[in-house]
């Protein structure tokens, strides 16, 4: 059996120990770039509210267009592919806004559900949003539904701007 140079082992065990300061540096470094959990939560907890009021209540299609990226994308899981940019979405949500205006169409309201949003951060990106929100369609007769949505948003020169949605497993509610 071959014996290790006693010298070799104190050499390894600093250069493990660098190796592991190094790591915790740079990942204190990095995470040091994203806000508090709460913080970011926050934020987006106060676009979710705006993105949805901007849509349903006031049909700020204006607005929308700052709160969406150009290149947004929006999936349904009953419609598939909605919008392939954020012109394309802006202009579906104008169009409903004019049959809705002309009672071509019925109004819905949208509700958060208590508790269910979560947001994780992605470093150098933004963040994602998770939730389940209900939509009330304001028609008699007319059923809810309930659904999940994860949200991917964009932090660009210091604003959130949504840059894709998925919504999904959409369910009548009575």
């Amino acid at each position: 059996m071959r014996s290790v140079n006693p010298v070799i082992i104190p050499l390894v065990l600093v250069a493990v120990a660098v190796m592991l300061s190094a790591t915790t540096v740079t990942a204190q470094s990095s995470s040091s770039k994203l806000p508090p959990s709460r913080q970011l939560f926050d934020e987006l907890a106060k676009k979710d509210r705006e993105l949805f009021d901007t849509i349903f209540n006031k049909c700020n299609v204006e607005r929308l267009g700052e709160l969406v990226t150009e290149d947004f994308e929006f999936y349904h899981d009953k419609s598939g592919q909605v919008a392939k940019s954020g012109k394309e979405f802006v202009d579906s949500i104008r169009n409903l806004c004019e049959r809705q205006s002309k009672g071509i169409d019925y109004r819905a309201r949208r509700e958060l559900v208590s508790n269910s949003l979560a947001v994780y951060p992605l470093n150098n990106y933004g963040a994602v949003q998770m939730g389940i929100h209900r939509f009330h369609l304001l028609v008699k007769g007319k059923s809810s539904e309930v659904a999940k949505f994860t949200h991917l948003w964009k932090k660009e020169n210091g604003e959130w701007r949504l840059a894709r949605v998925l919504s999904y497993d959409h369910k009548e509610t009575k």
